[in-house]
């Protein structure tokens, strides 16, 4: 799917009718129907007003709510609009991580010098370094397929709290999926309009988990206006539908720039829970996020609160690497943090990335 224009509906009508179709959705908001799913627009919606957000430490984080300090090494300034930019070397590769110490608890107290990047083994300069609680592009991507009938009605109210305990200025959309994949709410700080999108349920059909995660990444790649890029995905199943591998999805995942994935797996008595939970797993791991595989539905709720804590306390940190990212391939990587006196830190980002397909993105202030 690299390269694929999500604008199109997957090789299932004709260029006219294609061009037709996005036309009319461009022009008006209809109603959505079951048979003529909602597909991916080129545009992002311009940002709704902010929603109310809670400050409280969520759940099982105690310990952990210190406030994030600013120190960065990076040059900012404000346009006539209000956004400002993130200025930084066109080379520079940026690692969002997340610390946790030997009790689970999230780190926020380090500096520039507490850290070492690794990229394929050998250590590399680290030129710019942020701990803010800067907002996020999101894309909130939810199971739609038969099997989530009974569920929905809680996991949507999980992935509203979520936003409520996220940045104010974070931008959202959202997508529904089963065997297709619809954008049913454009990237908006809208509450009730994100609500009004969850609440577009068909439950029927399969679970092409990969294709509209890959798709939701690429739109994000694209259209998205903050630099940071998050997913917050939830299945209770394995994929049956999409046409590519896990390793494929993968793959694209881990494009330079591309999204921490946050997957949550109700799993439950599904026929094969093993290779559902390595898929979300696999994903997660491998783009710095965290999977969870709640025993109980109202067990979402409280992850979702988790997921928040952890976007908002995470440390933003550049390098150039010594070898171009002209040269291309992939690249591993891995970030150790040490503090004389405390215990094992254990970092948490990207495992590595494709160099060369990085997308110049802008911060919203």
């Amino acid at each position: 799917m690299p390269g694929q224009d999500i604008t199109r509906p997957k090789n299932k009508r004709v260029a006219a009718f294609t061009l037709l179709l996005i036309g009319l959705l461009c022009a008006v908001t209809p109603a959505r129907t079951l048979s003529e799913p909602v597909y991916f627009h080129s545009q992002p919606n311009a940002a709704q007003s902010a929603p109310s957000q809670s400050t409280a430490t969520p759940p099982n984080q105690s310990g952990a709510s210190t406030a994030p300090q600013a120190n960065s090494d990076r040059q900012q300034s404000s346009d006539d609009s209000g956004t400002y930019v993130i200025r930084k070397d066109v080379d520079e590769v940026l690692l969002h991580a997340t610390v946790i110490d030997d009790k689970q608890h999230i780190v926020t107290n380090l500096d520039k010098n507490d850290f070492a990047v690794f990229e394929d083994g050998k250590p590399q300069t680290i030129i710019s370094f942020r701990h803010e609680d800067i907002p996020v592009a999101m894309g909130v991507v939810i199971d739609n397929s038969g099997s989530m009938r009974e569920k929905r009605a809680k996991v949507n109210q999980a992935a509203l709290n979520l936003v409520r305990a996220s940045n104010a200025q974070d931008e959202v959309f959202v997508v529904n999926f089963n065997d297709e994949y619809y954008l049913d709410q454009d990237f908006t700080s809208d509450l009730l309009l994100l609500k009004q999108a969850l609440e577009k349920i068909d439950t029927k059909g399969g679970t092409a988990l990969y294709e509209a995660v890959v798709a939701s990444a690429e739109h994000l790649k694209r259209n998205a206006r903050l630099e940071r890029k998050v997913l917050f995905v939830v299945t209770d199943g394995e994929d049956n539908a999409s046409r590519e591998s896990l390793e494929q999805a993968v793959k694209q995942l881990q494009e330079e720039n591309g999204p921490s994935v946050y997957a949550i797996g109700i799993l439950g008595d599904e026929e094969h829970p093993r290779r559902a939970r390595r898929a979300l797993e696999t994903i997660a791991q491998r783009t710095g996020g965290l999977s969870f595989f709640p025993s109980t539905l109202d067990q979402v709720d409280e992850i979702s609160r988790q997921v928040a804590h952890d976007i908002r306390n995470q440390y933003t940190i550049g390098y150039k690497p010594t070898n171009p990212r002209s040269s291309g391939g992939f690249r591993q990587i891995r970030v150790d943090a040490k503090v004389k006196g405390r215990g094992k830190l254990i970092v948490r980002t990207k495992s590595g990335y494709y160099a060369g397909t990085q997308t110049a993105a802008v911060g919203a202030k």
